[in-house]
């Protein structure tokens, strides 16, 4: 691999993190096709396998923005140390549940949504904690897009490990598997040396930080239309995960394995975009990636949704995972790359909403759709509001680079 694509492993921090991460984030993968899989075994429901997703993610969307003031606030590596043994509790309970076979659906809700609101914390401030841990800021964007890398290894892996242990020793063994893979992460983070954490003077109060950072993000174009092209790409976009199983089964009437395939079809592409995104050597040009991605992950899902061939829904869904992770970690980039300091915390509790909090609402959106059109017509349905959604935005893009280029200069990137 060229030394200009993981040139941000240099810092002894981030490339503890990177290790820890990329084991722990398999076994991510792994509960996530596995829950999905198994609530699907359990009910045969297109709108539970929705509610599933919907309940998970809710959190993010409700409580994020009153985290991320209390992210500016305290030492993030200790939130980080927090939720990662949270979440290794969460995993170990469900493992457990299932394989005393006591689990139901209304376990598998209630552990969701615990998991939910540990990820309110856990997911901007692992946003925030990237430029703590890369000392040299020209290479923020590099590891913002190793940070995706990582996550689509793990995307790639996850899915057919999970696959082949759901065939060989059920469901449960997963859930174990993913509880036990918190431990390297949480060691990278105790072995990590940052600087003594000097938390800002708070002002008068939680509310007036929320309405500062609302204010701040809303008011300026730049970051408001990012955000709003992330959430609808988030409601639209990602509902193929949750509707996969059904693909799986119904389509092409296959079982766990055919699952597994279909999600690392979408990882494989995902893989081949993060590095794409690696090798870029500046952050400019991180708005037109963002308009092209946009339109072809929506011709993508309109493929897979009309294709009933194997092969061709493996490369259309090839290209929406290549698509969504450039568009995410290029927004994610665009938005670390011009934010404020003190700031940042906040902004990236916006970016979570956006993309992950959006997604509950796709999920419930997709289920329901689903369950009276059929899965095919509801992802026809969402591919062409990507396309429309991104087409919109692209119209503000010379307002959007005037007002960006000062920044620019100011931070020594023109």
């Amino acid at each position: 691999m060229s030394p200009l694509i993981i040139r941000s492993l240099k810092h002894r921090n981030f490339r503890l993190f990177f290790g820890g991460q990329t084991i722990s984030l398999i076994g991510t993968w792994m509960t996530q096709v596995t829950t999905s899989w198994l609530v699907y075994r359990l009910t045969h429901s297109a709108f539970l396998l929705g509610l599933v997703g919907f309940t998970g993610q809710i959190p993010v969307f409700l409580f994020s923005a009153f985290a991320g003031v209390w992210i500016d606030r305290l030492n993030l590596r200790r939130i980080l140390m927090v939720t990662q043994v949270l979440a290794m509790v969460q995993s170990l309970t469900l493992a457990f549940l299932t394989l005393t076979n006591r689990i139901t659906v209304v376990e598998i809700i209630a552990l969701g949504f615990f998991q939910g609101l540990i990820n309110v914390f856990d997911m901007p401030t692992r946003q925030a904690f990237v430029v703590q841990m890369v000392d040299n800021k020209q290479d923020l964007g590099n590891a913002i897009a190793l940070n995706s890398f990582m996550v689509n290894v793990a995307r790639l892996i996850g899915p057919m490990l999970a696959g082949i242990i759901i065939a060989k020793m059920g469901e449960g063994t997963c859930f174990l598997i993913d509880g036990l893979s918190y431990i390297p992460v949480i060691l990278s983070l105790l072995l990590m040396i940052l600087p003594l954490h000097r938390p800002l003077i708070p002002p008068p109060g939680i509310f007036h930080q929320l309405k500062e950072g609302a204010r701040y993000a809303f008011g300026f174009l730049p970051i408001r239309n990012v955000l709003f092209l992330m959430a609808l790409l988030s409601l639209t976009g990602m509902s193929l995960n949750v509707l996969m199983p059904i693909f799986a089964v119904q389509i092409f009437n296959g079982d766990s394995h055919i699952l597994g395939f279909l999600l690392s079809a979408s990882g494989i592409g995902a893989l081949v975009g993060a590095i794409v995104l690696a090798s870029k050597k500046t952050v400019l040009g991180l708005t037109r990636i963002m308009v092209m991605t946009g339109c072809l992950l929506g011709v993508g899902m309109i493929l897979f949704s009309f294709s009933r061939n194997f092969w061709l829904s493996l490369f259309s869904l090839g290209i929406t995972g290549l698509c969504l992770i450039m568009i995410i970690a290029s927004i994610n980039t665009f938005l670390q790359t011009i934010v404020e300091d003190n700031k940042r915390g906040r902004l990236m509790s916006l970016f979570t909403i956006a993309f992950i909090g959006m997604a509950p609402f796709g999920s419930l959106l997709a289920g329901g759709l689903a369950k009276y059109l059929g899965a095919p017509y509801t992802l026809l349905i969402n591919g062409s509001c990507c396309i429309l959604g991104t087409l919109i935005f692209s119209r503000s893009l010379p307002s959007l680079r005037r007002l960006v280029k000062p920044i620019y200069i100011e931070k020594g990137i023109l």
